[in-house]
């Protein structure tokens, strides 16, 4: 390991040793002042988002907003992490939760502040430290919030940005002063921390891919149904894990909502991303382009469909496209991590569950229904961490974050999250 590295773990280390006796209202105060950094220069540090993973500049400062409105939940936030007393016969009778001490998180590149910030602000107010492994495009973005967090006052070795790529990793996670590790990225990426984890007796968080369904009912608002479904898909070139992926469309409406969708879905018209109105730009990174357009061909070799052809105009960029799939067909087991989407036509609820639920992953899924019975079947049977009724997904810091399946474990967001990186202490005995 270099020596610059070690040299930062340990100083989290130390810095861990007099950050947890900082009392929790002290914390929010910091974190609510940061908060405000964010957001009075969210159009500067979107252009830094922009510029490193070319998500359209509207989209980028919405995200930075998000993270202060995000970091002000917390700073307002209820102490759930008090000692709490048990009735019991003894004298001492209570549970602490004590923070873990210094905690890695590996990040990816779709929402450089917002992944970052979602998962290290509830775990810094629990009393832990963070070291950051950020995606290799996002460098810039990582030193960013950790000047952010200096500035509003973080004592130094709180929060502090490695720049390594993914081969240090496994060094950084074996190290002994690190005691946990939060992983938002692709499944293979998640399996391979988490047996690194594993073997360390290491606290792991994972949050990984999805291929979430978007289900349109005969007695759903189609024309709104077909507006946030493109938004699903297309937002961020479609490079989120809990976009909107297979649309799966009630048979009897086939031939009204389709039309309407299609016609959104051309809407998203290639822009340069510094531009305000622009609402689809470009991939992160060519090669993550190559891998899209392999996947399409592959589905349309194994029998899916052109609705609109996803046609390439440059190096990272797409005209979005959508495709008829049927069941059984191998792409339906990948996330597409782009601007494509599948459309299956479903001729029950019964089916419709079927279809959604027929996949390895679990993240989030989109039921459009007027019907309460039907929106209750849906919400019982369903395979994921979230179920949205009439709405499109998107996270809100009032509601624990996190998927089943292969799209990970443990909690992200709300107050559940403060207790993913402490230990539940008991202590009992009589004076």
């Amino acid at each position: 390991m270099e020596q610059s590295i070690e040299n930062k773990l340990i100083k989290a280390d130390k810095a861990f040793s007099e950050w947890r006796k900082v009392p929790f209202e002290d914390k929010q105060k910091l974190i609510a002042k940061a908060a405000e950094i964010f957001k009075k220069n969210a159009e500067k540090f979107g252009t830094i988002i922009t510029q490193e993973m070319n998500k359209p500049i509207s989209e980028s400062i919405a995200e930075v907003e998000k993270c202060a409105l995000m970091m002000n939940y917390y700073a307002d936030a209820e102490n759930i992490l008090k000692p709490e007393k048990v009735d019991s016969e003894f004298s001492y009778s209570e549970v602490h939760y004590v923070p873990k001490g210094v905690i890695l998180g590996v990040m990816p590149w779709n929402f450089p502040f917002w992944q970052v910030l979602r998962f290290a602000v509830p775990a810094m107010l629990a009393g832990n430290t963070i070291v950051l492994k950020h995606a290799s495009i996002c460098f810039g973005s990582g030193n960013a919030i950790e000047k952010v967090l200096l500035e509003a006052g973080f004592p130094e070795g709180i929060f502090q940005n490695l720049e390594v790529g993914h081969q240090a990793v496994k060094e950084i996670l074996e190290h002994d002063t690190v005691k946990g590790v939060s992983l938002t990225g692709s499944g293979k990426a998640g399996g391979e921390v988490a047996s690194i984890a594993g073997l360390n007796i290491k606290k792991s968080l994972l949050e990984l891919g999805g291929s979430d369904a978007f289900i349109i009912f005969d007695d759903a608002n189609l024309d709104e149904a077909a507006k946030a479904g493109a938004k699903s898909r297309l937002q961020n070139c479609g490079q989120t894990c809990t976009a909107a992926k297979r649309f799966i469309i009630d048979s009897k409406i086939e031939g009204d909502f389709l039309p309407k969708f299609i016609e959104e879905f051309k809407k998203y018209e290639i822009g340069d991303p510094l531009n305000k109105e622009t609402k689809i730009a470009g991939m992160a990174r060519p090669d993550l382009a190559d891998e899209l357009e392999a996947q399409f061909n592959r589905a349309l070799e194994n029998g899916a469909e052109i609705i609109i052809p996803l046609e390439r105009v440059s190096d990272n960029e797409f005209k979005p496209g959508l495709i008829r799939v049927q069941e059984g067909n191998p792409i339906l087991q990948e996330e597409l991590f782009g601007p494509l989407g599948m459309v299956m036509i479903a001729k029950s609820d019964e089916e419709a569950l079927q279809m959604a639920n027929d996949i390895p992953f679990g993240l989030s899924n989109s039921v459009w229904t007027a019907n309460k019975d039907r929106q209750l079947f849906f919400i019982d049977n369903l395979e994921s961490g979230t179920v949205n009724i009439n709405r499109m997904t998107s996270s809100d810091p009032r509601f624990p974050f996190g998927g089943s399946k292969a799209s990970g474990y443990g909690t992200e967001l709300s107050l559940l999250a403060l207790k993913e990186f402490v230990t539940a202490r008991t202590i009992v005995g009589n004076f």
